[in-house]
C-alpha cells in the first residue's frame, strides 16, 4: 500500500495539496488497515489524514536543499523505464493484452 506514496519534496512544479493529501491518506490506510473506516471510526480517520497532511505541508516547506529541483515528466519517463526492465511485456506468464 505505501509503495503507492511518491517522493513530494524538491520537485518542479511543487507537490499540489491533492499529491499530499493522496500520500496522507495512504499513510492512514496502511497505519490503521482500513481502506475505507466503518462509521464509527470515520471522523477519527478523517482528522488523522487532515492533520498528516498539515505535518507533511510544514515538512516540506521547512526542508532546504542545494541540488536544482527534478522535474516530474523525467522523474516519470524514468520510473517507467525501469518497470519496463523489470516487467517485460512479453515476459513468460504474461499476456500482451
Amino acid at each position: 500500500m505505501c509503495r503507492n506514496i511518491k517522493t513530494l519534496f524538491n520537485f518542479e512544479p511543487p507537490a499540489t495539496e491533492l499529491e499530499i493529501r493522496d500520500a496522507s491518506l495512504q499513510f492512514v490506510r496502511k497505519l490503521s488497515g482500513f481502506s475505507v473506516p466503518s462509521k464509527a471510526n470515520e471522523e477519527a480517520f478523517d482528522r488523522a489524514v487532515e492533520e498528516v497532511a498539515a505535518v507533511a505541508r510544514v515538512l516540506i516547506a521547512s526542508l532546504v536543499t542545494t541540488v536544482e529541483p527534478r522535474n516530474r515528466e523525467v522523474e516519470a519517463a524514468k520510473a517507467k523505464a525501469r518497470s519496463a526492465i523489470r516487467f517485460p511485456v512479453d515476459a513468460p506468464g504474461r499476456s500482451s493484452a
